[in-house]
């Protein structure tokens, strides 16, 4: 049986994108199960996966409920990881199978992130050296940097330790949505971690507006500080 299960979020009016990503992960060697949560798009993406890929998990949200979305591929699923992947991004062969071993080897290890590399030159996304040089102090045992964050496109999940913190916040949306879930697994005794072999793709998507998620992120850091940190320190 499978231990990683993938959760796919498509967005608004990505179907192309979408299908191509599911070209990719069907073919990936581990044959993880995959769900596929269609925040109610309404250019056809949902019956265009119906269609092309019948061995797929659909979930029509209905609505475009943000990162909540991934909420409801987790509990479609009941293997013990969870694979997020955005419609940009893919991962790559060999890398679900590590992170099954590294989870299996680390019990108190939550999430593994891996290290992005940009389509189509596949260089290092600009946020590497700050994974891989993370400053949070950390037990020798862990198999990679200790991080204090996730990256939802491109993280690996204890499907029960999700699920104890209580998943994605519908409050927040999208846009450093992974900041709260972070914390709260943090506070929950969990470790993060960084994983230089676990390799993701990212296709940069041209239908996205990075003016708009930019201001939900400085909305959404500022609303999950107020939320977890004491106070003063949040009216700081």
């Amino acid at each position: 049986m499978p231990k990683v299960g993938r959760v796919i979020y498509n967005r608004l009016q990505q179907g192309m994108e979408l299908l191509g990503a599911l070209d990719r992960l069907t073919a990936l060697p581990e044959r993880p199960p995959v769900v596929v949560v269609d925040n109610g798009s309404d250019d056809g993406s949902a019956d265009a996966v119906a269609a092309s890929f019948p061995g797929v998990g659909l979930l029509r949200a209905g609505a475009n409920l943000g990162a909540v979305g991934r909420n409801l591929g987790v509990e479609a699923l009941d293997t013990p990881y969870v694979a997020f992947c955005d419609d940009d991004t893919s991962w790559q062969p060999g890398s679900l199978s590590l992170a099954a071993d590294l989870l299996d080897a680390h019990h108190d290890v939550a999430s593994l992130t891996a290290k992005i590399l940009v389509e189509p030159s596949l260089r290092e996304d600009p946020i590497t050296p700050e994974l891989r040089d993370s400053p949070v102090p950390a037990p020798a045992h862990l198999p990679g940097p200790a991080l204090l964050s996730i990256l939802a496109g491109a993280s690996v999940l204890r499907s029960t330790a999700f699920r104890g913190a209580g998943g994605f916040h519908e409050r927040l949306w999208l846009g450093g949505e992974e900041e709260l879930l972070s914390l709260d697994l943090a506070a929950a005794g969990w470790w993060m971690c960084w994983i230089e072999e676990m390799r993701v793709h990212h296709a940069p998507s041209r239908g996205r507006d990075s003016t708009a998620r930019r201001r939900l992120g400085v909305r959404n850091t500022l609303w999950t500080a107020w939320l977890r940190r004491p106070a003063i320190a949040a009216l700081r």
